[in-house]
């Protein structure tokens, strides 16, 4: 079954000279394939499904927020503390990566769903690598969910088809979460704070993260759940054995877990958006899907589908006939379906919660705030968190990778320029991330060692499944300075999920 996913790279460098790709939207199709050719065929020590020992608690048994963490810059600094210019024409938003979103009046509303958002700043949604995506899960106080897709369109251009807005009961709480291929997006517009936004802790912004509404939604929609008026289906088996894999799993998460977002849009020939619907693409001749590349969009599309697993989906208001994942909803379904030990939730070392490059546990919780994950207490000691992240990372992935390698040679790969297929595309993916966390500032070793052809696309994969132990050292102390070398500050993530040269 093809899925339609199209995904592109965005080469950067960081600041020890490695260097990473993260996708953005751009061209492959996953489509599983016949076989996998014998060049392809990844290579490993036989595969147990044993589960690797996990550090208590993987610091993810703390409160969820119950008040609104985090605000909305106005004078916006990276990661690093560096300064970004939000006054560029479109030459300097393609070589900075950063780029502003204009947020419309009531955002929240019906009326406000279906008024479009607005990619600003020298930038357009047609570069790949400056897209904005926006996703609506919409819950009423019934425990009825629904999705829908706000439409962002090009500062001084129009919608290529009129947005229908949704219906909304009485009551709901709807969130809005925000993709982005570039570095730094910036959220602008009396709407930001209307809609109740957050996309920075103070002026440090989370780089491609950002989100609306956040916890009033995810306040709900648990207290629903506890009162089993929401009821969030079963993870499910895979076909090897094990739980389906979900957000806050130890063998899906990348450097940057639990970003971006599932929505598509259709780019027209003249360079304008529209939903993307079966009646828009009918009437738009020549339009073509653009994709925001995500966490979940990778999870729903390519992993749950090659392991025979489903996704938790809703009704699409936005193209009635169907229904759709989405950010919150892959949320919601890891929390009531992860156990508690040896859960993944956002780290310390994530380039995107870094403040002057230094490991914030308040950034931390800002960013776990707008995805309903545990707090971090204030006094953690920050590089345990971050050891404790890449201990469990190394020792849990590569076994399930390996256990799952047979299916995934045999699937269509998310970003052709990565990995010929699924499996050595998360190969490539996972030997990147542990460099980005800078993981071998803790004594451990890179599991996953990757074969490239000529055009440094990965075609075997091979794993340590050795279990490790995370040290500390005086030099773990230290964030890695990512640069943009190519493309994001962050490392370089454009389009974000997957993918970094070795992935993501």
């Amino acid at each position: 079954m093809a899925l339609g996913l199209t995904l592109g790279v965005v080469l950067a460098t960081s600041g020890n000279g490695t260097s990473s790709i993260k996708q953005s939207a751009l061209g492959a199709t996953a489509t599983p394939t016949a076989s996998a050719s014998a060049a392809a065929a990844a290579t490993s020590p036989a595969a147990t499904a044993t589960t690797a020992p996990l550090l208590a608690g993987s610091f993810a048994n703390g409160r969820v927020a119950n008040q609104q963490l985090g605000d909305v810059a106005t004078v916006p600094v990276d990661g690093q503390g560096n300064a970004l210019n939000l006054n560029q024409d479109a030459a300097m938003a393609a070589a900075s990566g950063t780029c502003t979103l204009i947020v419309p009046p009531n955002a929240l509303s019906a009326a406000g769903l279906a008024t479009p958002w607005q990619l600003s700043d020298g930038c357009a949604m047609t570069n790949a690598a400056e897209q904005a995506f926006v996703e609506a899960t919409i819950l009423s106080p019934g425990g009825q969910v629904t999705v829908y897709n706000p439409l962002v369109i090009t500062a001084g251009t129009t919608a290529a088809a009129t947005p229908v807005a949704p219906t909304i009961a009485p009551g709901s709480q709807v969130v809005l979460d925000i993709g982005f291929n570039g570095t730094n997006l910036a959220l602008t517009g009396s709407g930001a704070r209307q809609a109740r936004c957050v996309d920075a802790l103070g002026q440090s912004l989370i780089g491609q993260v950002s989100a609306c509404n956040a916890v009033n939604f995810y306040k709900l929609a648990n207290a629903l759940i506890a009162n089993g008026t929401l009821v969030i289906p079963p993870a499910g088996t895979s076909l090897d054995g094990q739980q389906c894999l979900n957000t806050r799993n130890f063998g899906t998460v990348d450097q940057d877990q639990s970003d971006n977002v599932i929505t598509a849009y259709l780019l027209t020939g003249n360079g304008t958006t529209a939903q993307n619907t079966a009646a828009n693409a009918a009437a738009l001749a020549g339009s073509m899907p653009i994709i925001n590349g995500s966490d979940d969009k990778l999870l729903d599309a390519f992993l749950l589908a090659a392991n025979g697993c489903t996704a938790f989906t809703a009704p699409d208001t936005t193209d009635p006939n169907g229904t759709a994942g989405s950010q919150a909803l892959n949320e919601l379904s890891a929390r009531f379906n992860a156990p508690m030990a040896g859960l993944a939730v956002v780290p310390v070392n994530d380039p995107m919660t870094l403040v002057a490059a230094a490991f914030s546990v308040a950034k931390t919780n800002v960013y776990r705030s707008l995805v309903d994950q545990p707090l971090l207490m204030g006094n953690v000691n920050p590089t345990m968190v971050a050891a404790d992240y890449c201990q469990n990372l190394v020792n849990v992935q590569p076994k399930r990778n390996q256990l799952d390698m047979t299916r995934e040679l045999n699937f269509g790969t998310p970003v052709p320029a990565v990995g010929n297929n699924l499996a050595t595309f998360l190969g490539n993916r996972l030997n990147m991330a542990f460099t980005n966390l800078n993981c071998q500032n803790f004594g451990l070793t890179n599991p996953a060692t990757v074969t490239l052809d000529g055009n440094a696309v990965a075609i075997a994969v091979t794993y340590n499944l050795n279990n490790q132990t995370a040290v500390f050292t005086p030099a773990a102390t230290t964030p890695h300075r990512f640069h943009r070398g190519g493309g994001n500050g962050k490392r370089n993530q454009t389009g974000k999920d997957g993918q970094n040269p070795a992935g993501a």
